[in-house]
């Protein structure tokens, strides 16, 4: 089954480029990158730009409207996600617990669903 792990994290609390925090959190992602391939788990996986570049798209009565920024205000913002082919939940969480946005955020893991052709 695949499942998609959603990483939220607040973007005030992500380090600063360049900074010593940074690269160790790189270095916790591309170990994620790393055994997900290796794992055969790896599907497609991204960072997304910072919420100041989203647009939220919402059609009312034939109506197209947008919105600069997510629609939600919350604490934390999507800030990125995977795709992971997993055999059952345990796993995905396993892999999930991995990401190094979940010691100061949190990830959020779901189904994929997959609709009959």
């Amino acid at each position: 089954m695949k499942y998609i792990a959603l990483i939220y994290a607040a973007e005030q609390t992500t380090p600063a480029p360049g900074s010593a925090n940074f690269g160790k959190m790189m270095g916790g992602y591309a170990h994620c990158n790393d055994t997900y391939h290796k794992d055969g788990v790896y599907v497609a996986g991204d960072a997304l730009q910072p919420v100041a570049t989203a647009t939220t798209v919402r059609v009312r009565a034939g109506k197209v409207e947008t919105m600069d920024g997510p629609f939600a205000e919350t604490k934390e913002q999507l800030g990125g996600f995977y795709i992971l082919d997993c055999e059952t939940l345990d796993e995905a969480i396993r892999y999930a617990a991995m990401i190094p946005h979940a010691e100061t955020g949190s990830v959020e893991i779901r189904p994929i669903m997959v609709f009959e052709r």
